[in-house]
C-alpha cells in the first residue's frame, strides 16, 4: 500500500452550496462535476464531499436514512458515478463521509428497531430502561441542546442520541451492526471511491458501566465521560482496518473531538492499523467561552503556536497530522485567525502559507481559497443551522442580550461556512437560477470566484502556488519541523529540514510593521514565495515585516 495522501492537498465540497444546476437553489452532483476544471485548476489531489446519502436533512445529511442511496435533492447514483470518472480522469481522487455513529430515525433499522425488544434490529441501538423514577438513564446532554435520551413507549425504553433526537446512536457492541457498517464500505470501494472522512469517529465506543456526567462538564458535551474515546474504539477500527481498508489503496481521516496529541498516535501509527491521520480539535478551542464555541473571545497567537507546534511534535515518526483551518462546521477562517477588513487578502494568504508548509495532508474548505469570510447577516432568522438555532434558544433562556447573541453567532455559527460559493459578481452570483436554500452573503459583488481569477495577485493564486511547492520540494512533505523564535509576540516562524535542505517559514500575525530576527544558519536563504509583490530576495539576519506578511525561503 503507497501513501499516496502524504503527498495531497485535499478540497472540502458542502455539496449543498458549491453549485446549483437544477434551478432548485441546491447545489447538486453536476454542478460539482461542471466545477472540476477550476478545482484542477487550483491543483488539489483530492475532493471530500460531505454526506450526499438519503437524508430527511435534520443535521444538513449527518442524519443518514440509507447508506447505498443518493440524496434525490443532489442528483442520481449515474450523476455520482459521472461526477466520479470526471474527476478520476483528471487525476482528481474523491473521499466520502462516513457518518457510523448514528443513522437518522427514518432508517429502516431504526424503524425496526424501536418496534419491540425482540426483533432482527432491536439491538441495533443503544436502549436502556429508565430509572425507578422514569428519568433517563444517565444525566447527559446532547450536542444540539435537551437530553441525549429520548424515551421509545414502544419499548419503554430511552434510546441514545448524542446530537439530535432524530440521529439514534449505533450499537457498536453488537458485531451485526459493525458486519452492516463494513458492508457498506466494501460498496463504496467497489464504485471506485477512494477513502473516507469519519464523522465523529471517536464516539463510537461507550462505556458499558454508563457513568453520570462530570460535574464540571460542558452540558452539550457531557456525554464525553462515558463515549469519548472508548474502550473499544481501537478494537472496532482495527477490525474495520483489517475487514475493509487494507484490501483497498484509500485514504482515511477520522474526526476525534476530545481527542489529545497523544491519543492521535494510538488512531494514527500506521504500526496500529486504524487510520491515516485524524483531525483534532485543540486550536478550535482556543477562543472558546462560557457557550463553547459560541464566544466573542479572540485567539492568542501564541497560543495557537503552543498547539500547531505540539501537534506537529508529538507526531513525528509516529503518526500523520492533518492540517486545516475550517470546515463545514466551523466559521470562516480569515475571520477567525486573520483580518477579514484592510487585510483580508494578505492574513488569507498568510494564514494559507502556515498551514500547507507544515508537516501533514492540507484542507481547504470551499472558498477558502477566494477567502470568503463570514457573513453579516442582518437577522437571526436567516440562520438555518440547528446548532446556531439551538444555541440562540439557550442564550435568550439564559438572559443574554440579542446584541450579544447576534455577535457570538455572526462569529461563531456554522451557517458562515455553508453560504453559497459566489461564483460570479451579479444576479444568483452564478451559483443558482432559483432561490437559495440559505441567503447569500452580502460580499458576494466583492468576493466572488470570477473577480478572483481575474486578479494574478488573488488568495486563490497564492493557495495555487503553495499547492505547487508542496508538489514541488519533498522537504514540505517528508522533511522535521522545528519552531524557531518560540517567544515572539507577532511571528510565528518555523522551518522544516530534509538532508542539506531547509525551508524558513516566517508569518507575521501583526496588522502594523514588525522587526524579526533570525539565526546565523538562516541567512542568505532564497525566497520561494510572498505574500507580497517585495519582499526581500535573500533571508537577511534582521528584517522587516509588513502586516500579516508571509514569507518561505529555501536554504540549501
Amino acid at each position: 500500500m503507497t501513501d499516496w495522501w502524504k503527498k495531497s492537498v485535499v478540497y472540502q465540497v458542502y455539496p449543498q452550496s458549491f453549485k446549483d444546476t437544477s434551478g432548485n437553489g441546491i447545489g447538486d452532483l453536476n454542478g460539482i462535476k461542471a466545477k472540476l476544471p477550476y478545482l484542477a485548476k487550483l491543483g488539489i489531489d483530492v475532493i471530500w464531499l460531505n454526506p450526499i446519502y438519503q437524508s430527511p436533512l435534520i443535521d444538513n445529511g449527518y442524519d443518514i436514512s440509507d447508506y447505498y442511496q443518493i440524496n434525490p435533492i443532489y442528483g442520481t447514483m449515474t450523476d455520482f458515478e459521472a461526477l466520479l470518472q470526471a474527476a478520476h480522469d483528471l487525476g482528481i481522487k474523491i473521499i466520502m463521509d462516513l457518518v457510523v455513529n448514528h443513522t437518522s430515525d427514518q432508517h429502516q433499522w431504526f424503524k425496526q428497531s424501536k418496534q419491540s425488544k425482540d426483533n432482527e434490529f432491536s439491538d441495533f441501538y443503544i436502549w436502556k430502561d429508565p430509572n425507578l423514577d422514569g428519568t433517563p438513564p444517565t444525566d447527559w446532554g446532547s450536542t444540539f441542546g435537551g437530553s441525549a435520551w429520548e424515551y421509545v413507549e414502544s419499548r419503554n425504553q430511552y434510546y441514545l442520541h448524542l446530537f439530535a433526537k432524530e440521529q439514534p446512536d449505533l450499537n457498536w457492541e453488537n458485531p451485526k451492526v459493525r458486519q452492516a457498517v463494513y458492508h457498506m464500505m466494501d460498496s463504496w470501494f467497489l464504485k471506485g471511491v477512494d477513502g473516507f472522512r469519519m464523522d465523529v469517529i471517536s464516539l463510537i465506543s461507550k462505556r458499558q458501566d454508563w457513568p453520570q456526567a462530570l460535574p464540571d462538564a460542558v452540558y452539550t458535551k457531557s456525554y464525553y465521560v462515558g463515549a469519548s474515546n472508548g474502550p473499544r474504539v481501537h478494537e472496532f477500527l482495527q477490525e474495520m482496518n483489517a475487514e475493509v481498508l487494507s484490501k483497498y489503496e484509500v485514504m482515511t481521516v477520522g474526526e476525534t473531538a476530545n481527542t489529545s496529541s497523544e491519543q492521535a498516535i494510538l488512531y494514527t501509527d500506521p504500526n496500529r492499523h486504524e487510520l491515516d491521520m485524524i483531525f483534532h480539535f485543540d486550536h478550535m478551542h482556543l477562543d472558546y467561552g462560557k457557550y463553547g464555541k459560541f464566544s466573542d473571545i479572540r485567539y492568542k497567537m501564541s497560543d495557537l503556536r503552543t498547539v500547531m507546534t505540539e501537534w506537529q511534535d508529538k507526531l513525528e515518526d509516529k503518526g500523520w497530522n492533518s492540517l486545516y483551518w475550517s470546515n463545514h462546521d466551523q466559521p470562516r477562517t480569515v475571520t477567525r485567525f486573520g483580518n477579514d477588513g484592510r487585510y483580508r487578502v494578505e492574513s488569507a494568504k498568510m494564514l494559507a502559507t502556515l498551514l500547507h508548509m507544515m508537516k501533514g495532508t492540507p484542507y481547504i474548505f470551499q472558498g477558502e481559497e477566494i477567502g470568503m469570510r463570514n457573513v453579516p447577516f442582518e437577522s437571526l432568522n436567516q440562520y438555518q443551522d440547528i446548532e446556531t438555532k439551538a444555541m440562540i434558544d439557550e442564550m435568550r433562556q439564559a438572559g443574554e442580550s440579542e446584541a450579544y447573541i447576534k455577535k457570538v453567532v455572526y462569529l461563531k455559527s456554522r451557517d458562515n461556512a455553508r453560504t453559497p460559493i459566489a461564483w460570479t459578481s451579479g444576479g444568483n452570483f452564478g451559483f443558482t437560477e432559483g432561490k437559495p436554500w440559505i441567503d447569500f452573503s452580502p460580499d458576494n459583488e466583492l468576493i466572488n470566484v470570477e473577480s478572483t481569477l481575474e486578479d494574478p495577485q488573488s488568495v486563490f493564486y497564492h493557495y495555487q502556488k503553495l499547492i505547487a511547492l508542496r508538489k514541488s520540494h519533498e522537504v514540505i512533505v517528508e522533511g522535521l519541523y522545528e519552531l524557531i523564535n518560540p517567544h515572539d509576540s507577532a511571528v510565528y516562524g518555523y522551518t522544516r529540514s530534509l538532508n542539506d535542505e531547509k525551508l524558513v517559514v516566517i508569518c507575521s500575525f501583526s496588522a502594523y510593521k514588525v522587526n524579526y530576527q533570525v539565526t546565523d544558519e538562516l541567512v542568505g536563504a532564497k525566497l520561494l514565495l510572498s505574500n507580497y509583490t517585495d519582499s526581500e530576495v535573500e533571508l537577511a539576519e534582521q528584517i522587516e515585516l509588513k502586516p500579516y506578511e508571509a514569507l518561505i525561503y529555501l536554504k540549501e
